[in-house]
């Protein structure tokens, strides 16, 4: 299976969309972080999707 996606412009960085089936398993109720790989051996990119870490808020007493 193969996604292309084109890339978009924004300030001095660029940005891409992730394909939904990308997405099909993960909990969309949930926050999750994509990771971009990038194995040198191989010179290939690999995706990552994992659960964002909850970071408890602390309170200023």
């Amino acid at each position: 299976m193969e996604f292309k996606r084109k890339l978009y412009t924004r300030g001095s960085s660029y940005e891409t969309t992730i394909p939904m089936p990308l997405l099909f398993s993960i909990d969309k109720t949930k926050k999750h972080e994509v990771i971009f790989v990038f194995d040198s051996k191989t010179n290939k990119w690999y995706i990552e999707i994992k659960e964002k870490d909850k970071i408890p808020k602390e309170k200023n007493e």
